[in-house]
């Protein structure tokens, strides 16, 4: 498959689509949990509360909070440039200790969605994906075959959202190409059958 701009691929049918979403802000935070300034100053700048607890996320209007881990969470944007984001972020941190990183140059994100979205990943990631225990707003770091990713559903439809390292970008495309294609029904009659 010869090499497509960014953001181009897509892949649609009637149970599952996949496609590469268009760039966007990612920002990763590490800072103390208990700190209650750190939460405060991430309120100010972003209009939301910081995740209660690893796994969870929450979405607003301007970004979504990923909570990873007891101190780290990845602040996403559609809508805000990093630059923009960060220097926000930054200038409501000063005095605190935290750390701000933009990442979002490291990293693809691939949105797979439809009914057989999670068959498609069970089928090379160890999560229990089960609606009742990865439920909507759920985020973690997995292997998704042989490549790490970070997984966001965020929507039941189900709507998933993989953050694949750049260096990963074809080898986790072919996967989950490979991985959905027999979830893709013929779309009318096919001559010579």
């Amino acid at each position: 498959m010869p090499d497509q701009p960014l953001h181009a691929r897509r892949i649609d049918g009637d149970d599952v689509a996949l496609s590469e979403c268009p760039p966007r802000t990612c920002l990763v935070l590490r800072g103390r949990a208990s700190d209650a300034r750190l939460a405060r100053a991430v309120a100010s700048a972003t209009d939301l509360a910081l995740p209660a607890a690893p796994g969870d996320s929450v979405a607003g209007l301007l970004c979504s909070l990923l909570r990873l881990g007891p101190d780290e969470w990845w602040i996403v944007s559609e809508t805000q440039g990093p630059a923009e984001l960060a220097g926000s972020l930054r200038s409501a941190l000063v005095g605190i200790h935290a750390a701000l990183v933009d990442v979002g140059d490291a990293c693809i994100v691939y949105a797979l969605r439809g009914a057989n979205a999670r068959d498609v990943l069970a089928r090379g990631c160890p999560l229990d994906l089960h609606p009742r225990v990865f439920t909507p707003g759920r985020c973690t770091r997995t292997l998704l075959a042989r490549a790490p990713v970070l997984v966001h559903l965020r929507a039941a439809e189900p709507s998933f959202e993989l953050y694949v390292a750049r260096s990963y970008r074809d080898y986790a495309w072919t996967w989950l190409v490979t991985a959905a294609k027999s979830f893709f029904l013929p779309r009318g009659p096919t001559a010579g059958c």
